[in-house]
Parts: C-alpha cells; structure tokens; sequence
C-alpha cells in the first residue's frame, strides 16, 4: 500500500470536526495553541496512516473519511479491530501508554487528518482536567466495544454475528440520504474480517439475508430494509 500523503491547511479554531471530538470542552486560547502544535494531511483511498509497532509521533485527529483499524492473526488473515469516523481520535492508546502501536490504521475512502505534536498533546491533557476526563470516556467507550465485539466473535455463530456487524456499520457511519442505504463501503473481505469468517461465508450470507429480504444488496453498496429482523437475527436483546 502507498503510504503517501498531501499536507494541507486546517484551522482548528473553525473546525466544525472539533466539536464532536474530545476537544469540544477545550476554550479559544488553547485551541490558538493547539492549532499552533498540529501539521495536517490528507490520505487517500487504501493509504495506511500509520503502521503496527510504530513509535507514535502525535495524536490523530480525524476531520472526515472513514478508517479501518486492523491487525493481522498468525494465518495472515487480516482482523478488522475498529472503525473510525471524523471526529475520532487515533493512536491515543500508545501515545499515553508510550507504547509501539498495536495495529494498522488504513483509510477506507480518501481522509482528512490533523496530527497534534506528542509532546504538546501530553502537556495539555494534564492540564486540562475536562479534556483528560474526556479522553478517558473515550477509552472506555471504546474498550466497551472491544469487549462487545469480543463476546461476539466467542459466543454467537456466523449468521448472527453478520446481523450484528450490520448494524454496527449503520450505528458506526449511518445511512446515505435514502435512510436505508449504509453510509460505507467495505469490500466483502472487509466485511468477513470484522464479522471473523471466510470471504465466502461472508458473500453466502449476504446473499441470504437479499433473499430473505432483510436487506438489498446494490452492487458495492447495502441497504437495510428490515432493520426489526435484523436485530432479531442478530440474537439482540434490544
């Protein structure tokens, strides 16, 4: 994968990204210095953001585009971890540990992304208790998840786990305007590597769930028609 990318301009002070991120209880004179302290880039399509076991450099702050955090299993096979959208954090968990990353951050659709200096990131969540309490809501939340994703993956068989991962895309990034349509792209193999099946399986079961009508499947692209049986599908107790 080409790991190129193109810096750009981005004034956090007029970013409307900022104020669904954990730096929205952050006021005017440090975000001056916080803009003062980031570097920004786009990324396109497929490009990786950051690579497992490299040293962390900043903190990623995501303005638009969607991410798949990943990490390869001793086969190989690649194992989806997380999805990001704008308004996400990135490489917060080594930047406060001081630890190498643990997996891969690749852009699914063409980024935008801010990179806070590490240093400069460090000092300020010490000082700013709202937005340390902030970035520990975040790492719970996301914990939350893995641990969700994890009983899964333990628990629940294929076909309800592929339920399940649907609905979690449309939780993740929503619909298009039609409100049926999943507001992102992944290829098949994406999708087998977040739910933990083959590509086979994963195409089987789509195909499935287009005949039972629960979804409808357009091309590249998935619409949720019967979102009541999909979640009773995915076995939720929701």
């Amino acid at each position: 994968m080409k790991t190129l990318n193109t810096h750009y301009e981005h004034n956090c002070a007029s970013c409307n990204t900022r104020l669904h991120s954990v730096f929205s209880t952050v006021d005017s004179e440090q975000i001056e210095e916080l803009n003062a302290h980031k570097s920004c880039s786009s990324y396109k399509k497929g490009q990786i953001i950051f690579s497992e076991n490299g040293l962390p450099m900043g903190l990623f702050c995501v303005n638009s585009g969607k991410i798949k955090l990943s990490t390869a299993g001793p086969d190989g096979k690649e194992q989806i971890l997380r999805l990001v959208k704008g308004g996400d954090i990135l490489g917060y968990r080594a930047l406060i540990s001081n630890d190498r990353y643990h997996c891969n951050a690749i852009a699914l659709e063409d980024c935008s992304i801010c990179i806070v200096d590490k240093t400069y990131f460090l000092k300020m969540a010490m000082e700013n208790p709202k937005l340390i309490t902030a970035i520990f809501k975040k790492i719970s939340a996301d914990l939350k998840k893995a641990e969700e994703h994890i009983v899964s993956l333990s628990q629940k068989n294929v076909r309800e786990r592929m339920a399940e991962a649907l609905l979690f895309f449309k939780a993740t990034y929503g619909y298009e305007a039609d409100q049926q349509t999943l507001s992102v792209q992944l290829s098949r193999e994406e999708i087998a590597d977040f739910v933990g099946t083959s590509t086979e399986s994963a195409i089987r079961l789509l195909s499935e769930f287009n005949s039972d009508k629960i979804i409808e499947l357009v091309g590249k692209k998935i619409k949720i028609i019967n979102p009541e049986k999909l979640s009773k599908t995915a076995n939720l107790l929701y």
